[in-house]
C-alpha cells in the first residue's frame, strides 16, 4: 500500500503555507484536495477535488467517509504516493483526518500547517493557554458548548443557519436577561490572512442580521451570560446531594423507587391528557410532572453511578447513538442495508429490523414487557405483527377478538386505545357524580 500525505494549506493564502507542504506538493503527482474552496487551492493544482460529493451526500459525515474510502483505494491501487491536501491545519476541526487514522494498516504522513487559530488568538489578543480558551464547532454548538462559561473560539460558522442557531442557544440564558443578553458582543473573524480580512464586534441579538458567513467565518465569546445546559447539570448535582444527604434519598434502591417511577408515569399521562394545543393550556402542569419523571430517571442514575455501572451521562450519550444508528434514513450511514423509507411504516419496518440485529432477538416479540396492560400489550403486538407483514386471523365473535378489532381501529384511526377508553370511562364516570348530586 502507499503514503497518504496529508498537508495542511493553512488559513489563508499559499504565503502561510510551510515549506513542507510545498515539498510535499512538488514531489508528488497523485494528488487530491478536499476543496478548491480555500484561498491556497491553487498551489496544490493540478488535483481532484470533493467538492461534487458536498453536492450529493445527505451529511458532512458521509462525505467525509467517501473521501476516506477514495483515498484508500487510491492507496492500496500502489502506484505511489498520495497527497492529500486540507484547510487550515489537519490537526484541527478535521474529521476526514481522523477517519484516516482509524484505518488498520495506512501508511498515514500528517504535514501540519498553521491554523486559523493561530491567526485568531492575535487578532482577539489572548493566549489561549492562559485565558483557558476551548475551541469548539459552530454546527454543533449547542452541544459542544453544554455547560461552557467562556472563552469560546467557534470554528465552521458557514451558514446563516449556523449563526442563528449558534445566537438561540447564547440566549437561552436561564439566569439572566434575554434582553441583556442579547445587548452584549460577540467578535467575528472572517478571512484571516488575507487582504479583506475582518475583525468586528456584533451584538447577539443581530449576529445572523449583520453578519454574511463564508466558509472562513469563526467567532470568539469572551463569556458567556450563563453556560448550555446549566439547569440540567444542576438538577443532577442536586439528587447527587440529596443522595448523600437526605436520609429517605439514603434508604433508596432500584426496588424500591418502582412504585414512584410508576405513579409519576401515569401523572405525566394525565397531564399529556389535559394538554390543549390550541388554547396552550395545560403545559404548566406538564411542565411539572415531565419534571418529577425526570427526577426518577436521575435518580436510578446516580444509583447506578454508585455502583459503578453508569452515569446520566452514559444514558444520555447510549439514547443519542441508539436513535442515530435506527434512523439511516436521516443520518446518511452508508453502510445501512435497509431501505430508505417512503413514509411512516416504513420507518417503523426498519427500525424493527435493526433493533433485532442489533439486540439478537431472533423475535420482535422478544423485548415486549409482558406485564403491560392488556390494551397497550395488544397495540405493541399489532405494531410488531406489521412490521413483519403478518395479518393475524381474528375471530370477531368472541370478546377478545372484538377488543383486539377494537385497538386495530384505534390505530387505523390514529389514536390510542388506552387513551381514549380511559377518557370515555372518566366521561361516564362525570355522568355518576352528576347523577349523585342531583339525586340530594
Amino acid at each position: 500500500m502507499a503514503r497518504v500525505i496529508v498537508a495542511g494549506l493553512g488559513p489563508a493564502g499559499s504565503d502561510l503555507m510551510t515549506g513542507a507542504v510545498r515539498d510535499a506538493i512538488e514531489q508528488t503527482s497523485r494528488r487530491f484536495i478536499r476543496t478548491r474552496r480555500h484561498p491556497a487551492a491553487v498551489a496544490v493544482e493540478p488535483a481532484e477535488s470533493f467538492d461534487d460529493l458536498y453536492d450529493q451526500a445527505s451529511s458532512f459525515e458521509e462525505v467525509y467517509r467517501a473521501i476516506v474510502d477514495r483515498l484508500v483505494a487510491e492507496a492500496r491501487a500502489g502506484i505511489g504516493d498520495v497527497l492529500y491536501a486540507v484547510p487550515g491545519s489537519p490537526l484541527v476541526a478535521e474529521r476526514t483526518v481522523e477517519l484516516l487514522r482509524a484505518v488498520p494498516g495506512l501508511d498515514l504522513e500528517v504535514l501540519v500547517g498553521l491554523s486559523f487559530a493561530d491567526l485568531a488568538w492575535d487578532r482577539v489578543g489572548v493566549d489561549p493557554l492562559a485565558a483557558g480558551v476551548r475551541l469548539v464547532d459552530g454546527r454543533s454548538f449547542a452541544v459542544d458548548a453544554a455547560g461552557e462559561r467562556g472563552p469560546l473560539l467557534v470554528a465552521q460558522c458557514d451558514s446563516a443557519h449556523v449563526l442563528s442557531d449558534i445566537k438561540l442557544a447564547a440566549l437561552d440564558a436561564p439566569d439572566r436577561s434575554v434582553a441583556g443578553r442579547a445587548d452584549e458582543k460577540v467578535i467575528v473573524l472572517q478571512r484571516l490572512g488575507l487582504l479583506d480580512e475582518r475583525v468586528f464586534e456584533v451584538v447577539w441579538a443581530e449576529l445572523d442580521h449583520a453578519v454574511v458567513p463564508d466558509h472562513l467565518t469563526s467567532l470568539y465569546i469572551a463569556e458567556m451570560g450563563a453556560p448550555i445546559a446549566r439547569e440540567v447539570a444542576r438538577f443532577a448535582d442536586l439528587a447527587g446531594e440529596l443522595r448523600r444527604r437526605c436520609p429517605w434519598d439514603q434508604e433508596q434502591t432500584h426496588q424500591s423507587l418502582r412504585g414512584h417511577l410508576l405513579e409519576e408515569t401515569y401523572e405525566v399521562l394525565e397531564a399529556l391528557d389535559a394538554v390543549d394545543p390550541d388554547s396552550l393550556s395545560g403545559y404548566e402542569e406538564l411542565e411539572e410532572e415531565l419534571g418529577d419523571l425526570l427526577y426518577q430517571i436521575v435518580f436510578h442514575s446516580v444509583l447506578a453511578a454508585e455502583a459503578g455501572q453508569f452515569t446520566l451521562a452514559d444514558v444520555a450519550r447510549g439514547i443519542h447513538d441508539k436513535l442515530k444508528s435506527r434512523h439511516p434514513h436521516v443520518f446518511g450511514s452508508s453502510d445501512s442495508d435497509h431501505a430508505a423509507p417512503d413514509d411512516a411504516s416504513q420507518v417503523l419496518v426498519n427500525w424493527e429490523a435493526i433493533k433485532r440485529e442489533q439486540k439478537g432477538r431472533a423475535s420482535v416479540m422478544d423485548g415486549i414487557p409482558p406485564g403491560l396492560p392488556a390494551l397497550l400489550f395488544a397495540d405493541k403486538v399489532i405494531h410488531k405483527a406489521r412490521s413483519v407483514g403478518v395479518v393475524p386471523d381474528v375471530d370477531t365473535a368472541t370478546v377478545a377478538g372484538r377488543l383486539y378489532d377494537a385497538v386495530r381501529d384505534a390505530q387505523a384511526a390514529g389514536l390510542d386505545a388506552e387513551s381514549e377508553l380511559r377518557a370515555f370511562a372518566n366521561t361516564i364516570g362525570d355522568r355518576i357524580r352528576a347523577c349523585e348530586i342531583s339525586s340530594l
